[in-house]
């Protein structure tokens, strides 16, 4: 098979839903044949976590005190799950340009042309980069903990704060694909991917504690972030430090943080996949 085709389905008995998964495996197999094929892709997409990761935990560290915490190590700690998530985030932009590219070059025309399930189309794609994603966490919590982070609550939370952190991934790599399907080049994907990414990762909890964002309404904004509760339910899980004094009252959204966090995930897919797929079959008509 080469990197951009496909081949006709199997048959499945006639179940539709069956047929549609195979579909979508086939085309993630297709998405994953081509950024090994391209293996600057995959290798980039790892340095600029590490780039981050080194820079925020030496350069600015020492200067950015973490309220409940102490020790040379706890900006890490506090650090690295919003690394994580930012990075993770940023899945939506790849997922934009990626099939932005797609459709410039007529490929998705292509894949029209094929007896296949048009949401395999977008699921295929959205699967390969959570798989992708799965590497590139790999590498961010071995250069996490290099740097002094670790986990203290034992292996079952530990698993659940993964957990969220790919779900909230998954979820996020359907608004880029919602993105990548409404423009007309990869050009204009990439810079409308990151124009609306980075407020929405920056503004949060992920690098300085919301309480110390200025002005005060900037804060509700912040603890209400999708971002801002998937960094907080990792810091909760993990043991890390969350940057509230023990005798402050949480705001509710981060006092409740990865049961928010689920409910944002669960909402986003909610949204951008019908929407996705709406969009995908209008450009394809």
């Amino acid at each position: 098979m080469s990197s951009d085709s496909l081949a006709p389905p199997v048959p499945l008995g006639g179940n539709s839903l069956l047929m549609t998964l195979h579909d979508a495996w086939v085309v993630t197999l297709r998405n994953l044949r081509r950024m090994t094929r391209i293996p600057e892709m995959v290798v980039f997409s790892s340095i600029q976590p590490i780039m981050f990761v080194l820079l925020f935990a030496f350069v600015f560290g020492g200067a950015i005190p973490v309220p409940g915490a102490g020790g040379t190590t706890a900006y890490r700690e506090f650090l690295l799950p919003g690394i994580f998530v930012q990075t993770l985030a940023f899945t939506a932009a790849t997922t934009s340009v990626g099939l932005a590219d797609d459709l410039h070059k007529g490929l998705i025309d292509r894949f029209r042309s094929l007896p296949i399930s048009r949401s395999a189309v977008l699921a295929g794609r959205t699967t390969a980069d959570w798989l992708q994603n799965l590497f590139v966490l790999l590498v961010m919590a071995a250069c996490g903990l290099a740097v002094g982070w670790r986990i203290h609550d034992g292996i079952l939370k530990a698993l659940a704060g993964f957990l969220l952190l790919m779900l909230f991934a998954y979820a996020m790599s359907w608004i880029g694909a919602t993105i990548g399907l409404s423009v007309r080049t990869p050009e204009a994907a990439n810079t409308i991917g990151f124009i609306w990414i980075f407020p929405l990762t920056f503004l949060s909890n992920a690098f300085v504690p919301s309480r110390k964002i200025s002005p005060h309404w900037l804060q509700d904004v912040a603890d209400w972030n999708p971002v801002s509760a998937t960094v907080q339910a990792l810091r909760s899980l993990w043991g890390n430090p969350d940057g509230y004094e023990p005798t402050v009252k949480m705001p509710w959204p981060i006092a409740h943080a990865p049961w928010v966090s689920l409910f944002w995930s669960l909402l986003i897919l909610m949204v951008f996949v019908p929407l996705s797929v709406r969009k995908y079959r209008s450009v394809s008509a």
